[in-house]
């Protein structure tokens, strides 16, 4: 995700993306009765984050919106298996009101409190059983707002549709969810609009859009296990262009009307990013690349699977670098725990000093050096990236300090081990979660040296590291 905050970098009007993570938060909820899944997925940070007692593998979300009326028609079929005998589970919902559920087909008992849609099925669940549960709703969703972290977020409507950039718990606001990183899965989406506009989602079309009565549908596939704050349905009035990169990857982009002198650059530049991190961190993940810009000023972007949401600006080439990176730390490789955030952010930063690196704007060297010289007072020291904190996920040090705690590493074991490590951790997580002990185990293990003193000074110490000058 991004935010304007690194005033000076070397690249005009330069946007950092930022995301979303947790730190030192609430305490847990409290252990459910026997038989019910618990309220949260077990995330300290955000103990209402997500559920416990079963796991996704599947959303089929049929959605109807229409901007004139803000008004959002909604079928979630979801497919999951119980981790225990169920007897009760929870969804993540915010707002909107629930018509039915059914499990497996027969009508379930449900109830709502806060953000909890508790459903109860007619027969309770074995452990180890697939299931299916089907939830009809509808009601104007309402976006979250964070002042002290990103601002608006979730399913936020628009003049001519919706703007939806959902991290870090902003699916809740448009589909019933297990709403945390920790549970992935893969999506099938349904967005029926009035005539005229377009609804974009992540990964690809199905079929062409068929239009009845005044009103069209679009459907889009994303096969490959995805988070639920990546999970986007933008819709509205855009321009497209499609295509492949010179590497052969489908490339969807679109632009607001507003922004149609950025759908050429945002086009060629999501091309020739996507295929330069391909050298450099592996395969890509997924089967298409791209980037949307709506007229929509959130002030930030979102490294949505597929198609980065870039908020009303023009994004330049830093920005996409940063967003595109995310397709492998962030999105193919998801944290398990908000804390972990880093691994996302900082990873992402280092992308963006990568590419200006190879562009010619600035060396990686340099970049490290001017941010270490930032006196010993600086925000960034007084806040260590590695325990990202659920009051303030964006902290710049989650991003700039994370960057160059990599600068760091990488000059400490060198190059070609550094360069093997980032490929090594794609490949070992892709379409999974990891945490932080993981990656400092596998940069043990690929270089051969006792690195727990770097790894805390950079990611745990809240103070400046000393550093050769």
């Amino acid at each position: 995700m991004g935010l304007n905050r690194y005033a000076g970098m070397p690249v005009i009007a330069l946007l950092s993306v930022l995301a979303c993570s947790s730190g030192n938060g609430a305490a847990a909820h409290p252990t459910p009765p026997p038989g019910a899944g618990a309220a949260g997925i077990g995330d300290a940070d955000f103990p209402l984050d997500g559920n416990g007692g079963y796991d996704v593998s599947h959303y089929n979300l049929a959605i109807g919106y229409t901007p004139a009326t803000r008004h959002l028609d909604g079928v979630a079929t979801i497919d999951a298996r119980a981790a225990q005998w169920l007897s009760r589970f929870n969804l993540d919902l915010s707002g909107l009101k629930v018509r039915a559920v059914s499990v497996d087909g027969a009508a379930a008992t449900f109830a709502r409190r806060g953000d909890e849609l508790t459903v109860s099925p007619a027969k309770p669940l074995a452990q180890g059983a697939a299931f299916k549960v089907k939830v009809s709703y509808s009601g104007q969703p309402q976006p979250l707002k964070d002042a002290t972290n990103l601002g608006t977020y979730g399913f936020i409507p628009t003049a001519d549709g919706a703007f939806v950039a959902c991290e870090p718990n902003g699916a809740k606001t448009w589909f019933p969810a297990n709403d945390h990183p920790a549970d992935k899965a893969t999506f099938d989406f349904q967005i029926t609009v009035p005539k005229g506009l377009t609804a974009l989602a992540n990964g690809e079309l199905t079929g062409k859009p068929t239009t009845s009565d005044g009103r069209t549908t679009f459907r889009w596939r994303e096969g490959h296990p995805m988070t639920t704050y990546l999970a986007t349905a933008t819709l509205g009035d855009f321009e497209l262009r499609q295509g492949r990169t010179p590497g052969g990857i489908p490339n969807v982009t679109a632009v607001d009307p507003a922004y149609r002198g950025s759908l050429d650059s945002l086009y060629k530049d999501s091309s020739r990013i996507t295929d330069h991190w391909v050298k450099i961190f592996g395969p890509y993940p997924f089967s298409s690349t791209g980037g949307v810009i709506d007229n929509f000023a959130a002030g930030y972007a979102l490294e949505n699977q597929t198609k980065p949401l870039y908020g009303g600006f023009h994004p330049d080439d830093g920005i996409i670098a940063h967003e595109l990176a995310h397709q492998w730390f962030g999105d193919s490789v998801s944290i398990k725990r908000w804390k972990d955030l880093w691994l996302n952010e900082g990873f992402a930063t280092y992308a963006e000093w990568l590419w200006w690196d190879h562009t010619g704007k600035a060396t990686t060297e340099a970049t490290f050096r001017r941010n270490l010289a930032r006196p010993a007072g600086d925000r960034i020291w007084s806040y260590p990236p590695g325990e990202a904190r659920p009051r303030n996920l964006f902290n710049e040090s989650v991003y700039t300090r994370g960057g160059m705690t990599l600068h760091a590493l990488r000059k400490e074991i060198g190059d070609r081990t550094f360069f093997r490590l980032l490929k090594t951790w794609t490949e070992q997580h892709r379409y999974g979660n990891a945490t932080t002990p993981e990656f400092i185990a596998l940069a043990q293990q690929l270089s051969g040296k006792d690195l727990r003193s770097l790894f805390d000074v950079w990611l745990f110490q809240p103070r400046k590291p000393a550093w050769p000058t």
